[in-house]
């Protein structure tokens, strides 16, 4: 009792002396002296006390984003008992850093460490407390910011913060570094980058709430073969710069049938049929590519397919909408993808509907997500391709957004109002979406916060709907995230990866594999009024999208650098009805819908389907791009190989192959066909004179080529676009 007695009066001593004495406190400050220390030593991260619950009866805000609470857990709570200003070094913060006593995280802390130091000065100095105004930083400088190494050679990054009292401080010991690819590229704790192999991995710097990513390229050789690519169009160019900086040889261009079957299933999701096939072969027009592009966009399949990924990103659902309300929303999705509505008016009508949830489709966007918080986080992610989730808890460890940011997006959904006839809808009243003058009280936030988009405040003052202010913010020309967006998820829909991965996660330290080429798309959009069609011809335009493909590249092999085309499975909804064209199968039917309706037509994923939901179609439960598998497992295999679906499909009388056998083909040509159905390609003479040698097995004629038939439908070739 009398030592805690001596050390508290010690401890009021020297606070008394640090308040009369204002000067010597000035010389340090919490938030910019102890918080970094604090992080650097990874004690508020989020596996030690930054974590939500803490560690030890201990818990700090997570990397320092509150500081204030910080100051009062480290020096206030717990009696005073974790630091002893009249001794330093005898600090319980220190001696369990340190592990002189001990500590469930382990030594922290080297006693002859700076941030020892800093923390042991900071208490020595009586704790001053933090001002009214704590400085904040304001921007982070790091140089260089990109950085070209041939392995095993290393580079040091400076990191400067600009505080907004006007301090310049040297933060490079105190910044946190990571490389997203430590195979190819390694950084240490004082930012020392070291290549390891070819390659590029982005160099991540943290800074108390101030973030920064250093673009690291390591070359794959000391020079490159010319390759004979030329670049079609600016894209081109920007690409082709890029592979020449990191040597490397691209692919040379597909053959023609490998893009005829390509850019069908890309646009339309529709394999091409064999007459299709054999009119673009014969083709001899120099701009028949092109030509294809633009008769594709004209097919009432390109309806039904852009629906259908629209369908997937806005979760359209008879759970949420009911019946009525599904057939409006889809029914305007068609309308939107048919009559081809620019990107930035589909988002404005979206974010601003009201009305009937039954004659105004759009309206069906706030059944969905109904709570201010959960239409935030979806129309970030989905308009901005912006992750705030994290936010609603604490600042967003990878980015500058903070929970005023969420909470100030949200702010903007508090006016909105379900009514209905008092039956809820359940009697086939109409719901009706309205807006309100004031904020509803029962859907406001857990945070108050005035209406904000990222940062940007809202004026009310000229609105009687934040919405309206909320849409033409998001779809304003200024935005970063909007044209970004979308340039970066159609790229991917169309080659199968974004130019940002996730392509719904853009954010300062996740930059672009080649940024030029997403700025670039991005202006294109913005300039042609958001015309996704446009989009869509520049990209199918590319040679970069028109390369061949490779299993097993040399260089580049997850294709993040365009080398190549990554052969991707067909999506569910695809490969069912390549299976069902493939095979002449007339007699699909889906609960609820007219005989013959495709796969990719369903209104949305509560219609049954064993194969659909096997091969991954999404149940529309999440806005994020993953919730749809593109993974394959061995259900899938074991259906394809002994399910119905093909087996019925193939076999008897009324069979594709029984038809084909009345035409009287030679067997050349019947494998010749059976090819182009499925490969959209004749078959090679070493592939005929394999199916040759097997025919002379079989006793029937019918049942040999329903086997070849099984056999393509089970090739790699067949399911995969490539």
């Amino acid at each position: 009792m009398q030592t805690l007695l001596r050390h508290t009066l010690l401890s009021w001593l020297v606070l008394a002396l640090t308040s009369a004495n204002p000067a010597w406190a000035e010389s340090f400050r919490f938030t910019r002296e102890v918080v970094p220390a604090l992080t650097k030593a990874g004690c508020n991260s989020g596996a030690c006390h930054g974590s939500f619950q803490g560690r030890g009866g201990m818990s700090l805000s997570l990397l320092g984003f509150n500081p204030a609470a910080d100051y009062d857990v480290l020096f206030k709570q717990g009696r005073g008992r974790r630091v002893n200003p009249a001794a330093p070094d005898l600090s319980l913060l220190l001696l369990k850093g340190t592990a002189h006593i001990p500590h469930g995280g382990g030594k922290r802390l080297a006693a002859d460490s700076d941030s020892y130091r800093l923390l042991r000065d900071y208490i020595a100095a009586g704790l001053p407390v933090l001002g009214d105004h704590e400085p904040t930083v304001v921007r982070l400088e790091v140089t260089p910011r990109e950085v070209t190494l041939a392995p095993q050679a290393e580079s040091k990054l400076k990191v400067t913060a600009h505080w907004s009292d006007g301090v310049v401080q040297d933060a490079t010991p105190w910044a946190l570094y990571d490389s997203r690819f430590k195979a190819r590229v390694e950084v240490d704790e004082q930012g020392v980058i070291r290549a390891l192999e070819p390659g590029k991995s982005p160099v991540t710097v943290r800074y108390l709430g101030q973030v920064a990513a250093v673009a690291v390229s390591v070359p794959y050789s000391e020079s490159v073969a010319a390759a004979p690519f030329t670049p079609h169009n600016k894209l081109d160019e920007i690409i082709a710069a890029e592979w020449q900086r990191l040597r490397l040889t691209p692919a040379p261009l597909c053959d023609d049938a490998t893009y005829v079957r390509r850019v069908y299933l890309d646009l339309i999701g529709t394999l091409p049929q064999p007459a299709e096939v054999l009119g673009f072969l014969a083709d001899t027009h120099p701009e028949k590519r092109a030509r294809l592009v633009d008769e594709l966009l004209a097919r009432p399949e390109y309806v039904d397919f852009w629906t259908l990924r629209w369908s997937d990103l806005l979760r359209v659902h008879r759970r949420y909408l009911g019946e009525k309300g599904l057939a409006a929303f889809s029914g305007w999705l068609r309308r939107a993808m048919r009559e081809n509505m620019p990107i930035d008016r589909l988002t404005r009508d979206v974010l601003t509907s009201q009305g009937s949830l039954y004659g105004n489709g759009p309206v069906a966007f706030y059944f969905i997500d109904s709570k201010p918080e959960e239409l935030a986080e979806t129309t970030a992610q989905v308009f901005m391709g912006v992750r705030l989730q994290c936010t609603r808890c604490h600042h967003h460890p990878l980015e500058v957004w903070s929970q005023d940011d969420y909470y100030g997006l949200a702010a903007c959904f508090t006016r909105v109002e379900i009514k209905d006839n008092g039956d809820n809808g359940r009697f086939g009243g109409a719901q009706l979406l309205r807006t309100v003058a004031q904020p509803n009280k029962k859907r406001a936030p857990l945070v108050a916060a005035d209406p904000s988009v990222l940062g940007r405040k809202l004026d009310l003052s000229q609105t009687d709907d934040v919405r309206r202010d909320l849409a033409a913010a998001i779809t304003a020309p200024e935005n970063p995230f909007f044209a970004r967006s979308f340039a970066n998820r159609y790229w991917a829909w169309l080659t199968g990866r974004g130019l940002v991965e996730p392509v719904d996660d853009l954010r300062a330290t996740n930059p672009p594999t080649i940024p030029a080429a997403l700025d670039w798309l991005t202006q294109e959009f913005v300039t042609h009024g958001y015309d996704a069609r446009h989009l869509i011809r520049t990209i199918c335009a590319s040679r970069v999208y028109q390369l061949a493909s490779e299993v097993n590249p040399v260089h580049d092999a997850d294709g993040s650098l365009y080398t190549h085309r990554v052969p991707r499975r067909l999506s569910a909804e695809v490969l069912l009805d390549a299976i069902n064209q493939v095979t002449q199968y007339n007699d699909t039917s889906f609960d609820g819908t007219p005989k013959g309706t495709r796969a990719i037509a369903l209104p949305d994923p509560s219609i049954k389907s064993y194969f659909l939901d096997a091969f991954g179609r999404p149940v529309r439960n999440s806005a994020c791009e993953c919730a749809r598998q593109g993974g394959a497992d061995l259900a899938q295999a074991l259906h394809l190989v002994n399910g119905s679906t093909i087996q019925e499909r193939i076999s008897g009388d009324g069979s594709v192959v029984s038809r084909l056998l009345k035409e009287q083909l030679t067997d050349d040509a019947l494998v010749d066909q059976l090819y182009l159905a499925t490969f959209a390609r004749r078959a090679t003479i070493d592939e005929q004179r394999t199916i040759q040698e097997l025919l002379r097995d079989y006793a029937s004629r019918q049942e040999a080529f329903e086997d070849v038939l099984w056999s393509l439908l089970n090739a790699a070739e067949f399911s995969f676009n490539h």
